[in-house]
Order: structure tokens, then C-alpha cells, then sequence
């Protein structure tokens, strides 16, 4: 083997390795959908708080993929998050479905997590899901906890 096909060869393997970064990145960053999701219907989620819900976080129900969230806006009547999703087809919800925002570990990416009701009628294009759970704000949390904590002086109930 000369010279030439072994800098052909190393040339060869530099080009694959970028692109598995390349297609790493996409994949972690949720950009590329390399699978056919095929057909879809589109529903809505109003929620008083959306958190650090992205356009594009998965929709999952039973920790299934079942959709994406396409975009989201505020309502200027209500000033609520509207969150709208796209569902794969061949996945039905009931009409009293409720969807709650969810974080992926502690520290995670949030995705809405949609958990069946048990009408007879299912969601179609357009419908909204009136039942959500908004963000849990780790912030608010805290801020919630360090006020009680002060409210209280600090002092721990006593022991019995």
C-alpha cells in the first residue's frame, strides 16, 4: 500500500467521523427526525406557566413518543402558554385526556406527557386539551422554600 491510499483512507475516516458528530448533535439537540412519523393530527394545551418547553420537545404518554410540539404562543386574551402538538394518527386520545409539562430527569429538557381519560370520544384535528398541569419552576420552588423557612424563624418543631 503507497503513500497516496493511505491518505486516502485517513481522508475517508475523518469525513465518516464528522458526520456521526454531525449526526450526534442533531439527534442530542432534537433537530433531525430520521423517522417516518407519517401521518398526524394537530391538538392544543393551554398552560398557565410553560417553564422551558421547546418547539420540537417530544409529546410522550407512557414514556412512549407519540408526537412533537410545533410551536408555542401566548394567548393575548388570557395570557396563557398555548403549546400546539402534533400526534401521530394511529394513536387515539380520549377527549378528557390531560396534559401535564414534565422534566426528563432533574435537570432535564421538559416534554409534555399526555395521560389518557376514559371518554368514548377521541381528540381530532384542532381540539383542545382543557385538562393541563403547568411547569414546575425549580426557581419557584426553592423561592417557596426559603420564604416558609423564614416565616417560620428557622425554628423546627418540637420533638414529642
Amino acid at each position: 500500500m503507497n503513500k497516496k491510499s493511505t491518505e486516502i483512507l485517513v481522508g475517508l475516516f475523518v469525513v465518516l467521523g464528522a458526520l456521526a458528530l454531525l449526526f450526534l448533535a442533531l439527534k442530542a439537540a432534537n433537530l433531525a427526525s430520521f423517522n417516518n412519523g407519517g401521518d398526524t393530527y394537530t391538538v392544543q394545551a393551554r398552560f398557565d406557566n410553560i417553564g422551558g418547553l421547546k418547539p420540537r420537545a417530544p409529546v410522550r404518554s407512557a414514556g412512549v413518543n407519540v408526537g412533537r410540539v410545533t410551536s408555542i404562543t401566548l394567548d393575548t386574551q388570557t395570557f396563557q402558554g398555548v403549546a400546539t402538538m402534533d400526534i401521530r394518527k394511529d394513536i387515539q386520545f380520549p377527549k378528557d385526556s390531560s396534559a401535564k409539562i414534565l422534566t426528563a430527569g432533574l435537570l432535564g429538557d421538559q416534554y409534555i406527557g399526555i395521560e389518557p381519560g376514559g371518554d368514548m370520544k377521541n381528540l381530532a384535528n384542532g381540539d383542545v386539551i382543557t385538562q393541563t398541569q403547568s411547569a414546575v419552576v425549580l426557581e419557584n420552588l426553592i423561592g417557596q422554600f426559603l420564604f416558609n423557612k423564614a416565616a417560620d424563624g428557622g425554628k423546627e418543631a418540637p420533638a414529642q
